[in-house]
This record gives structure tokens, C-alpha cells and sequence, in this order.
């Protein structure tokens, strides 16, 4: 049975062309970049050169304003808590409901630890109400902490618009942004729209790299504090050696992001509304979380009412079909999607959401395939569910009441 992989915001097939151009420093090239003999500078020049790239594609910043890290989180992490410990008079960081267990558990962390967070609630479709966000400005706001596209749903928040505002009230004001998902499938220009964001974070194992890279952009005068300490490398800033051939890895994936970029949302587009429309039209009872937003063109979010996700996977999986209830993060938690709580999604439905995601590589046939099957496995569950009538393929009165209560 032929895999159909559709959960590309947990992680992506590593492109071809990236694991040729990282394997020469996993073999003949596998020199510390730190050392000082001749032999190491080959290691040396191609981070160089891949910082090079990476500044270029995210709007020709300077050089120096891109980090390597190790991935996301740890970019989210350095970003946050260095701010937070170089700027020890401000105490009161805002972020979102809905973010990425690294940025949502960082903001529970910093409340132990005294810092006023503000938590900022979305609407039914996952919308941000810029309203809400301007009450929330202070005197004593200290950091910004918004993700670009929610890695769930697939909702896009007006980051430039939001830092705009947050820099046009106080200057002060340090603002950061997950972009993790949006990295390659939206612009990124922070020399243009998104120049008032001053620290980003993305990894490199959702488009097309490998897992275990990452980088971090801090725009030159931001005050924050490495957050990993040891050694000079990164200019003194993150402590470690560099990983060279996933740092070349994830420039060269970055390259094909921004090369083919235009081309591969039509099609992520293409096939994600194709499918969108085709399971609306035969499944009854179900709704698409986030529909009513801007969301990702890669990312369809499905709640199936009155069954559970986690048998919705299941069965997929024995289809060969591999997709996801939620953040990959957060698997293993019987736990609704905290994501989906935010939105208010109903209680006959949070359990029953499925997120399927897109990348280049999926093609008509896979998503054929979907369709064929994923409507069975709804029907089959529902059978099963002491909230549905088979007899009528809908559901029992007194569930009706519950979904709309």
C-alpha cells in the first residue's frame, strides 16, 4: 500500500536537492567550522554562504542579524526568555491563545516566574481582534510574542500590521514572531511590510530540510541575552558547533522555497480546496476550523461531529493515509487541541478534528485516494457512536441540543 503523507506541518520529506548539497559535509567536508587549520574552512565558508542566503531570502537583512540554532523551539525560547533577561524592568509580554506549545508553555513558564502575560483570545474562525490587541498595549509591555500562520488551522495573523501598531505605541516594545509555518508558503520581507518585527523564528524540517536546524533573525539593537552559553561561535550569541551540512541544508531549502514558491501554492491551493469541497459535500456535520479567515494554502482543518479524531487517524493509517488531530507536539495528550478550545469550537466536535497539510510533493492522485476513503471512515465511526442515528445518517435529538449548547 502506497503512503499518502499529508501532515507537512509535523515535519516534510527532505528535498532532494537539499540532501545533495549538505551530504559533501557529512562525509569528505566534516571539519569543525571553529578550527583553524586550512582544511576547515570549507566548513567555515559554506555557514558563511548560507547566511548569505538566508539574509537575502527574508529581505536582504544584514548578515549578522541571522542565527543558527537547532530548531523552532529553541529559536522561540532564545528569543523570549533573552529578552525577557536582558530588559528586567519591563514585565508584561503579550502573546496568543492559540500559539505553539513553544511559545504558549514559555508564556505559562514566565507567569511562575512573575511576569504578567496576556493572552490574547481569537474568535470562531481564529481570527485576532486587532481591538483586543491594542487594549493590551502598556506602559510596561516589555515583548510581543504572535505567530505568523497557526500550525493547526492554518490562520494567518496580520503580523506587520500588529508589530506597526506595537512599535508606532512605544518604540520600546520588542516584537517577535513564530514563522515557523509561513517560512516558504507566504512572503517574508523584513526590510519591507514585516520590518517592524525585530526578532523570527522558523525551523527547517517543515520546508523540505532536515530535522535538528533552525535560525533565528534579531534585527541589530534589540536588547536580549544569548540563551545557550560555552563557546564563541554565532559571534558569541549561540554557544555550540555549528551543525554545517543542516545549515547548508536549510539555505538550500530556503533557496527552493523562495525559487518555486509562486508555483507551489497554486498548487498546495489547488488541492487542499479540491478536497476541502469534495468532503463538505459528502460528509454531513462537519465544518472547516478557520474557513472564515486567511489561512495557509497548504492547511485543511476538519471537525467531524460526534466522533473521535484519534479513530479517525487510526483508521486513515490503515489506509496508508497519514495525517494528524492537531500539533505534532502535543501527540499523546488525550487533551482537545488547545487551538481549537480557544475558537470555541463545539464539544461534539473538538475531539473530532483532523488537519490535513500540503506540500509540493502531493499530487490529484493522493487526494483522490482521500476522498474515496475518508467519508467511509466517518460513517463507519458514527455507527459506532452512541451520539449518532444510522438510521437517519444524522444525529440523535439530544446531541443536536449539545452541539448547539
Amino acid at each position: 500500500m502506497k503512503t499518502i503523507y499529508v501532515d507537512n506541518n509535523a515535519t516534510t520529506r527532505v528535498a532532494p536537492e537539499v540532501i545533495e548539497a549538505l551530504t559533501p559535509y557529512l562525509s569528505d567536508q566534516y571539519f569543525n567550522p571553529s578550527s583553524a587549520y586550512e582544511t576547515a574552512r570549507g566548513a567555515q565558508g559554506a555557514i558563511k554562504t548560507a547566511r548569505k542566503q538566508i539574509a537575502h531570502f527574508l529581505g536582504d537583512v544584514d548578515v549578522t542579524e541571522i542565527l543558527f540554532t537547532s530548531c523552532a523551539t529553541e529559536s522561540n525560547n532564545t528569543a523570549i526568555f533573552g529578552t525577557c533577561r536582558a530588559n528586567p524592568d519591563r514585565r508584561h509580554v503579550i502573546t496568543t491563545s492559540v500559539e505553539h506549545p513553544a511559545v504558549l508553555e514559555v508564556g505559562i513558564e514566565l507567569e511562575r516566574r512573575g511576569y504578567d502575560v496576556t493572552f490574547l483570545p481569537v474568535d470562531r474562525d481564529g481570527n485576532l481582534d486587532t481591538a483586543d490587541f491594542v487594549r493590551a498595549l502598556r506602559p510596561d509591555t516589555l515583548l510581543v510574542s504572535i505567530m505568523h500562520a497557526n500550525n493547526e488551522t492554518g490562520v494567518i495573523f496580520p503580523v506587520a500590521e500588529l508589530a506597526r501598531i506595537a512599535k508606532e505605541t512605544n518604540p520600546q516594545i520588542i516584537f517577535h514572531t513564530d514563522a515557523t509555518q509561513s517560512m516558504g508558503k507566504l512572503p517574508i520581507d523584513l526590510r519591507g511590510d514585516m520590518q517592524p518585527v525585530d526578532m523570527l523564528s522558523f525551523s527547517g524540517h517543515k520546508l523540505h530540510a532536515p530535522k535538528g536546524v533552525g535560525a533565528l533573525y534579531v534585527k541589530r539593537g534589540t536588547r536580549w541575552r544569548p540563551f545557550m552559553l560555552g563557546g564563541h561561535q554565532e559571534t558569541g550569541r549561540r554557544a555550540g558547533t555549528e551543525n554545517v551540512a543542516f545549515i547548508v541544508g536549510l539555505a538550500k531549502a530556503v533557496e527552493l522555497a523562495h525559487a518555486h514558491r509562486d508555483e507551489d501554492v497554486v498548487h498546495m491551493r489547488e488541492l487542499r480546496d479540491r478536497l476541502e469541497r469534495a468532503l463538505e459535500e459528502q460528509i454531513p456535520y462537519v465544518e472547516v476550523n478557520g474557513k472564515g479567515a486567511p489561512r495557509l494554502p497548504n492547511t485543511l482543518n476538519l471537525a467531524c461531529h460526534y466522533i473521535e479524531g484519534e479513530g479517525i487517524l487510526y483508521q486513515l493509517d490503515a489506509h496508508g493515509i497519514c495525517a494528524s488531530s492537531g500539533s505534532a507536539c502535543t501527540s499523546g495528550s488525550l487533551e482537545p487541541s488547545h487551538v481549537l478550545r480557544a475558537m470555541n469550537v463545539p464539544f461534539t466536535a473538538v475531539h473530532g478534528s483532523v488537519r490535513f497539510s500540503l506540500s509540493r510533493y502531493n499530487t490529484a492522485e493522493e487526494i483522490d485516494r482521500i476522498i474515496a476513503v475518508f467519508p467511509a471512515v466517518v460513517a463507519n465511526l458514527r455507527k459506532l457512536s452512541p451520539y449518532w442515528d444510522s438510521q437517519r445518517n444524522r444525529p440523535r435529538p439530544e446531541a443536536e441540543s449539545m452541539s448547539k449548547g
